[in-house]
C-alpha cells in the first residue's frame, strides 16, 4: 500500500503522452473559462464522431455512445464545467471619486482576497432589446485592457482590514472593478460612467439597460502556464472541474466501449447543484430519454428506469492534494498526494459525512479491479481530517436515483483559487483511469 509517484512508474512512451495530454489541455484550459465556452469546444469535437451530443440553455450537456441496450446499464462519468468566479451584478455601472465601477456578486466558495489586485477578464454574452445576442470576451487577448480589483495600501489598512479575521477582512460589496477614468466632456455627473457607456455603445451597440439580460463572468486574465524547472505542474483558472471534464471527455473519444457509456457536462455545482442546469434538475433523465430515442427504444417511466438502477457512474471531481505548508488539516494516511494518480474517495461530505454519497464496497472492488487490471495509478484518500471541514460533488445526485457512484478525481492544490495547481501527471492518469472504466 506504500504510495509511489506517477513518474517512477511510466514508460518513456507514456512520458510522451503525458506531455501530449497536458500541453492540450493547458491550451483547452486557457481558452475555456466559462460554461459556454466549455459546452461550445466539446460539441464541435464531438462532431463527426460515433456519439450524439446534447445540451440544454447552453450551460449543460453530454456525450453518449450507444451499444446494446441502455435498459442492461449504462457506464456514466459526471463532471461539472463551472468554477468559482465573479459575476457582473444586473446593474453594475457605478461612478466613484473619477472613477468608473463594476460591481460583482462572487460565485461558489472563494477566499476573497484572493481576486483582489490581478489581471481580470470579461466573457461572457449580452442580449440586447431586439434579442440579438453579443459575445464578450475582454481580458485574455494581449492588445486587450484587463480589469482588476484595487487593493488598500499596507500604510492605511491596519484598522480596516489587518485587525479583522481573514474571511472579513475583503466584504463581498468591494470586489468591484476598475472600468476607466476618463470622464465624458461637458457631463456633470458620472462622466466617466458616462464615457464608458459611450465605449461600449460604439463597439457592442449595447446600452445600460441591456446588462440586465446578460451573463458576464469575471475570470483571471492570461493563460494557464507550466510551473516548476520541470514543467511537470500546470497552473491555471478552472482546474476545478475542467480538468476532469477535459479528461473524461478524451476518455470516451477513445474508449473501445462494450456497453452504452456518456459523460455529463453539469452546471451550477459550485452553488449546490441548484436551477435547470444543475444536477439537481431533470436534465440526467431528459438525457436518458434522448438515449433511449436515439437506441430505438421507447421512453417510458419503467425503461427510463431501469437505465437509472442497472447503471454505474464515476462523480469526475477534483481532489484536494496535499499542500507542503498546510499538512496539518490532512490526515496523512488519508490524503491525496500531488503527481501519484488518481484519486478514489470513498464519500465526501462533512463531519459525520454529513451530505455525502457513501459508495459500496462491491463498486469499489469493481472500480480496483478495473484500474488495476489496466495499470491505472491510484491512491485513496478523504477530503480532509473528519473535523476539519468538507465539501460536496454531484455523486449524491446520481445515487439518488439509483446508480451506484463512486468520486474519483484529479488531486489540485490551491481549490478555488484563480491560480489552482495540478500535475501533468495525474491529469494522464485520469484520461487512462476514465478511459478504462468505459470500456470496462
Amino acid at each position: 500500500m506504500k504510495k509511489k509517484s506517477v513518474w517512477e512508474q511510466l514508460s518513456e512512451e507514456e512520458t510522451r503522452k503525458t506531455s501530449m495530454i497536458a500541453e492540450d489541455y493547458r491550451k483547452f484550459l486557457s481558452e475555456n473559462k466559462t460554461e459556454r465556452l466549455c459546452l461550445k469546444t466539446f460539441e464541435k469535437a464531438a462532431k463527426g464522431k460515433k456519439a450524439f451530443f446534447y445540451s440544454e440553455k447552453n450551460k449543460i450537456g453530454g456525450i453518449a455512445r450507444i451499444k446494446g441496450d441502455p435498459r442492461d446499464g449504462a457506464l456514466w462519468i459526471a463532471a461539472h464545467i463551472d468554477a468559482p468566479r465573479l459575476d457582473l451584478k444586473p446593474n453594475p455601472f457605478y461612478e466613484e471619486v473619477g472613477l468608473a465601477m463594476l460591481k460583482t456578486h462572487y460565485y461558489g466558495g472563494i477566499k476573497k482576497y484572493q481576486w483582489t489586485a490581478i489581471p481580470l477578464s470579461l466573457k461572457g454574452v449580452i442580449l440586447t432589446e431586439s434579442g440579438k445576442t453579443i459575445d464578450v470576451d475582454i481580458g485574455d487577448n494581449p492588445k486587450d485592457p484587463v480589469f482588476t480589483i484595487a487593493d488598500l495600501l499596507p500604510h492605511l489598512s491596519r484598522k480596516v482590514q489587518n485587525d479583522k479575521k481573514i474571511t472579513e477582512a475583503i466584504e463581498g460589496e468591494k470586489l468591484t472593478l476598475l472600468a476607466g477614468n476618463i470622464p465624458l466632456p461637458r457631463e456633470k455627473e458620472d462622466a466617466v460612467k458616462k464615457h464608458i457607456l459611450r465605449i461600449l455603445k460604439a463597439q457592442y451597440g449595447i446600452i445600460e439597460e441591456d446588462l440586465i439580460s446578460a451573463e458576464i463572468e469575471v475570470v483571471p486574465a492570461g493563460e494557464s502556464r507550466y510551473v516548476g524547472f520541470d514543467k511537470s505542474l500546470i497552473g491555471g483558472y478552472g482546474h476545478d472541474d475542467r480538468i476532469c471534464s477535459y479528461t473524461s471527455f478524451r476518455a470516451i473519444l477513445d474508449a473501445k466501449i462494450k456497453k452504452t457509456a456518456a459523460v455529463l457536462f453539469m452546471d451550477k455545482e459550485e452553488i449546490g447543484s441548484v436551477g435547470n442546469t444543475g444536477a439537481q434538475s431533470t436534465f440526467i433523465t431528459d438525457f436518458i430519454i434522448k438515449l433511449l430515442e436515439n437506441a430505438g427504444i421507447k421512453p417510458t417511466y419503467t425503461n427510463i428506469r431501469k437505465v437509472f438502477m442497472n447503471s454505474q457512474a464515476i462523480s469526475a471531481d477534483v481532489g484536494a492534494g496535499t499542500n507542503p505548508n498546510y499538512q496539518e488539516v490532512q490526515d496523512k494516511y488519508n490524503a491525496a498526494l500531488i503527481g501519484y494518480g488518481l484519486v478514489i474517495t470513498k464519500y465526501t461530505g462533512s463531519g459525520g459525512k454529513g451530505g455525502a454519497n457513501d459508495a459500496n464496497a462491491e463498486f469499489l472492488w469493481k472500480i480496483r479491479k478495473i484500474f488495476n487490471k489496466n495499470k491505472v495509478i491510484w491512491q485513496a484518500a478523504e477530503l480532509g481530517k473528519v473535523d476539519e471541514g468538507g465539501g460536496g460533488t454531484v455523486a449524491k445526485y446520481l445515487s439518488n436515483q439509483g446508480i451506484d457512484t463512486i468520486d474519483i478525481g484529479i488531486p489540485i492544490l490551491g481549490m478555488h483559487s484563480p491560480f489552482e495547481i495540478a500535475s501533468i501527471a495525474d491529469i494522464y492518469e485520469g484520461y487512462k483511469g476514465y478511459k478504462a472504466f468505459l470500456s470496462s
